[in-house]
């Protein structure tokens, strides 16, 4: 069943903390799924934008210790981008790729409850056909890797792909 709850707050002004701002501009991003509104303060006439986001529901994310906490969107985007660091990929690659997660997430789930094993097997799967750099990356953490041949038996189940597809950006200086 679609849940929709729909929850007013009041806009913060960032600059002088008035609630009194009017929406100078809207548009959608994102395929629609965001809505970002170009907001002015009244009180101090400075502009800053905010983003609306579709919820279908509060999740709950059950980690491997028990302990349950709500999903965080955010959480999700930093530790993608983390595993994409230094390589070809933007930030609205990994909000698309977030958004898609949490999108499955919340109509895939027969309730508000989901494992945190799902989300490192929804956000491995992604990243695998996104940057299979960023996918190793992500999964020796996840995974928690702990010796080489951990490394070696994942690298081995990657698909072959065009080794001039996956470019690895070296750092300038060289530690041997």
């Amino acid at each position: 069943m679609l849940e929709i709850s729909l929850t007013l707050s009041v806009m913060r002004c960032p600059y002088c903390n008035s609630t009194d701002s009017r929406v100078a501009d809207s548009r959608p991003d994102s395929g629609d799924a965001v809505i970002r509104r170009r907001r002015v303060c009244n009180q101090c006439g400075a502009k800053f934008t905010t983003v609306e986001r579709i919820q279908m529901r509060d999740l709950l994310v059950v980690k491997n210790s028990g302990k349950t906490e709500p999903f965080d969107r955010e959480k999700l985007f930093r530790s993608i981008k983390l595993a994409c660091r230094n390589r070809d990929v933007r930030d609205e690659q990994i909000d698309r790729l977030v958004a898609s997660i949490q999108r499955r997430l919340e109509t895939e789930s027969a309730d508000d409850t989901v494992t945190s094993a799902q989300v490192g097997q929804m956000v491995s799967d992604s990243l695998l056909n996104l940057d299979p750099i960023a996918f190793i990356r992500f999964v020796s953490v996840y995974r928690k890797f702990s010796r080489v041949s951990d490394f070696k038996k994942i690298i081995s189940q990657i698909p072959e792909a065009d080794e001039n597809a996956i470019v690895c950006k070296l750092p300038k200086t060289s530690l041997f």
